[in-house]
């Protein structure tokens, strides 16, 4: 199963030998209830209708969808060249689940690599190709929980650099970025963890993330079941904190992040970025390599998925009852982007990168460094 000791919570739940549940966070915090992924179509569902979101969870959680679909074949009745093309369709669908988060495409391209190893070894058969998948899409599991660690280990470590009072800080994140979004531990939601743990977190606050509400329903869930010293605060509220000077920095999450620095997150992460900037504030970005897509220029190239009416008109994200006048129209996407020039620093779980002398990310030469590719 993945997570970190008994009190983390759990949106992933895998079992060696084809068993994955994943926790339905559309329900939460009143209600929790596993579903159970038997094939990728389920898992295709799922994270379509945010069953399970948050980049990484939604690329681990397509990875195990497969490795549970091909653990329980009764048999494969096909060559090891078709067993790779099963394999490689399967997760181009997947990948078709949700555009915007990079990891899910990440996921695939490195899984393919993996099963086009596997057909080139010379003892290929489709039964080795399967297990060599598998095996790769559960170390992703166990990867995820010891990268994010780092990233909380950096991360604080550089907002208490920041901090005019290293001691005693106060952060204001969006969204939900710990472990109900990950495989567990978190990501911007990590780095408040890892505050907290070290003694120096006064509060942390969250934003209630609206339409879908990840904040109100999910990070605070987290924040509470952590015993984390937490505040909810409208979406709307967040520049009025700034000027009370409650916080002392922003730390979001990122879906996917361009070449130059530009990063697509949950709606309503770049309002947070210039509130930051108008209020001298650190505005901080903390997710995984993974995230970066650097066939990306700037961000005006990432695709920004636009989600259901229903979400922003009915409530409970658009599974309760209708709250807006009829005949109005509702323009939801589910993410906008922040320009690099907003954001203070991205922590990844190699570091922190920080931008040159020139003002901009080198995001190319941190990760050629610190992967050797």
């Amino acid at each position: 199963m993945s997570g970190e000791g008994d009190t983390t919570l759990k949106s992933i739940c895998y079992k060696p030998g084809g068993s994955l549940q994943l926790l339905d966070q559309r329900k939460l915090p009143l209600e929790t209830t596993y579903l159970e992924i038997r094939d990728t179509a389920d898992g295709w569902s799922a994270i379509q209708e945010m069953v399970v979101r948050g980049a990484p969870a939604i690329a681990i959680a397509a990875a195990l969808s497969l490795a549970v679909e091909v653990s329980n074949f009764s048999g494969f009745d096909g060559s090891s060249a078709e067993a790779v093309a099963f394999l490689e369709k399967k997760l181009d669908y997947l990948v078709s689940s949700r555009p915007t988060a990079v990891n899910l495409a990440d996921a695939s391209l490195k899984l393919k690599q993996v099963i086009a190893n596997a057909l080139a070894s010379s003892a290929a058969e489709p039964n080795s190709i399967f297990k060599a998948y598998i095996e790769a899409a559960e170390n992703m599991l166990e990867d995820d929980v010891a990268s994010n660690k780092a990233i909380g280990t950096f991360g604080s470590s550089l907002l208490r650099q920041q901090a005019k009072n290293p001691d005693k800080l106060s952060v204001l994140t969006h969204c939900n970025t710990g472990s109900l979004a990950t495989a567990g531990y978190g990501t911007a939601l990590g780095v408040i963890r890892a505050l907290h743990i070290q003694g120096v977190l006064e509060r942390a606050y969250c934003t209630e993330t609206r339409p879908f509400n990840q904040g109100s329903r999910l990070t605070a869930f987290e924040l509470v079941h952590e015993k984390i010293p937490a505040t909810l605060i409208a979406d709307s509220a967040a520049a009025a904190l700034m000027k009370d000077g409650r916080v002392d920095g922003v730390v979001v999450g990122a879906d996917r992040v361009a070449s130059n620095g530009d990063t697509a997150n949950k709606i309503g992460t770049y309002s947070l970025a210039l509130c930051a900037k108008h209020h001298g504030l650190p505005f901080y970005v903390a997710a995984p390599l993974t995230s970066v897509d650097l066939s990306l220029s700037s961000g005006k190239e990432i695709v920004i998925e636009e989600r259901t009416a229903k979400e922003l008109l009915n409530t409970h994200g658009g599974l309760g009852e209708r709250i807006a006048a009829p005949g109005i129209s509702a323009w939801n996407p589910a993410f906008d982007v922040t320009p690099a020039e907003l954001i203070a620093g991205i922590i990844t779980e190699k570091g922190v990168i920080t931008k040159n002398a020139n003002d901009a990310f080198d995001i190319s030469s941190f990760a050629k460094k610190v992967t050797g590719n």
